[in-house]
């Protein structure tokens, strides 16, 4: 009875660890993008329509290593990119698959630009909103 027990107390225990998916920004890129004009801000977006393998991803906790960018720390938005800050998304290095809006609590360390970062959380599309990126981490944390 005693065996059972703990087979059962480790397979619980070890449920979180087999759950979790490490992704590469190569797997990221299984997106394409469509000009859209957005009457809101009188302006064209990109809107992305995800790929079956991103689609799979969406609400599963995921893992990926990525370069910190310090966007506005006074209301903790980060984002995790696949590239430095002189050659990310922003600057024109990349496009829009290759950053993710980090959603980090209050209790996080404190982060330097360009640290090169390991984050683990639940990964949500995001097509529609455009004040807000079309990958997102919640409830991200650092993984060691």
């Amino acid at each position: 009875m005693l065996r059972i027990s703990l087979t059962a107390l480790l397979l619980l225990i070890s449920i979180p660890v087999f759950s979790q998916t490490k992704i590469t920004w190569d797997t990221l890129t299984d997106v394409t993008f469509i000009d859209k004009y957005s009457e809101e801000v009188d302006a064209y977006y990109y809107f992305p329509k995800f790929g079956p393998s991103i689609l799979a991803l969406n609400n599963k906790e995921v893992i990926i290593k990525g370069y910190l960018l310090i966007i506005d720390p006074d209301n903790d938005i980060y984002i995790l990119s696949a590239n430095p800050f002189a050659a990310c998304f922003f600057c024109g290095g990349a496009g829009p698959e290759s950053i993710i809006e980090l959603k980090i609590g209050k209790d996080h360390p404190r982060f330097k630009m360009d640290e090169v970062l390991t984050f683990r959380g639940k990964l949500k599309l995001n097509a529609v909103d455009i004040y807000q990126c079309n990958y997102i981490l919640e409830n991200a944390r650092v993984y060691q």
